[in-house]
């Protein structure tokens, strides 16, 4: 192992075995090569492997982060380490630049469960009743939908509307919980996050037997059932904020797997108990993927463009409302 892989290994040494780390170590300093080749960023979901989110990533945040600091990079080339929808959202922020995705494979659950023709239809069906849709989708359904929101700004976003009814596509289970939050009537499509609509309220039972005093802290993309017996609910941004002000001894995040390997090494004095359900999609995205797409430069992403500038107006009306702390 190089020097430069050795100086990055305390960043996953909690979870990744040193030997483990030394058959990374070529990925890993010819992705940082890359990068100063290509002038090229790597921008990493909380979802990723920790050596792709502490070793290779250069930003890296829930998918509103990502998407904000997507307008501020300074590169020709962004890689998106996420699933295929945050590429695009990438490409309609930044048209001019080269945005790659790993694995074109990384699809979605959410994403895959509406079309731009059921948005079409549940509008007919509800003249005049604006459509809120999640970043979680396709830029071709982003087109045909008013305004976007994500889990970190969802509730101030259908606030910001002042109305008394929305449509609010594609998760059932955040539609659910936002309209908890607000009051809002919510015209919602059947779609779900394959990776958090299996956790149950007995599984935040046996983690409370099998940890007393654990703090518990679940994505809104849960069942609301599940969201009520947690003590607290956020973004996977908020989660972070959460733990970061509060502190907890214990603190299990009911959501995808490689968060809590992540966020454990910003917090080593936390006891993060991990209860497991991984996206299959996210894990597609790996050190060798990301070389082997700057090497090539393939899986390129790109929009049509009479797609792009209907999509690009939703993700900024999103973006010029913000997210709630």
């Amino acid at each position: 192992m190089t020097s430069i892989a050795a100086d990055l290994y305390p960043r996953v040494s909690h979870v990744v075995p040193e030997a483990e780390w030394a058959t990374m170590a070529d990925d890993v300093e010819a992705i940082l090569r890359l990068k100063a080749e290509r002038n090229a960023v790597i921008l990493a979901h909380n979802y990723m492997r920790p050596e792709i989110f502490h070793g290779v990533a250069d930003i890296v945040g829930d998918s509103l982060a990502l998407a904000r600091k997507a307008m501020d990079v300074e590169a020709d080339v962004i890689v998106l380490a996420g699933v295929h929808f945050m590429a695009e959202t990438a490409k309609l922020l930044n048209p001019t630049k080269t945005v790659l995705i790993p694995d074109l494979r990384s699809g979605c659950s959410l994403a895959e469960s509406v079309t731009p023709a059921d948005v079409r239809a549940l509008r007919a069906a509800n003249p005049g009743v604006p459509v809120v849709t999640y970043v979680n989708t396709s830029a071709a359904v982003k087109a045909e939908s008013d305004i976007c929101c994500t889990s970190g700004n969802a509730v101030k976003v259908i606030e910001s509307l002042g109305v008394p009814k929305v449509i609010m596509i594609p998760d059932r289970f955040l539609a659910a919980n936002v309209a908890r939050q607000t009051g809002v009537e919510m015209v919602v499509h059947p779609g779900a996050c394959e990776v958090h609509e299996r956790f149950t309220p007995l599984d935040i039972a046996q983690i409370r037997t099998d940890y007393p005093g654990v703090t518990v802290l679940a994505h809104p993309e849960c069942p609301p059932e599940v969201v009520d017996a947690a003590d607290y609910a956020g973004s996977t941004a908020q989660m972070v904020d959460f733990v970061d002000a509060k502190a907890p001894k214990q603190v299990a995040l009911i959501t995808e797997c490689s968060m809590s390997d992540n966020v454990a090494q910003l917090y080593p004095d936390i006891d993060f108990v991990r209860p497991c359900n991984l996206c299959p999609h996210m894990k597609r995205n790996t050190l060798g993927s990301i070389r082997h797409a700057l090497e090539t430069m393939t899986n390129e992403v790109t929009v049509p463009a009479d797609v792009a500038d209907a999509a690009r107006r939703a993700v900024e009306r999103m973006l010029a409302i913000g997210v709630a702390k």
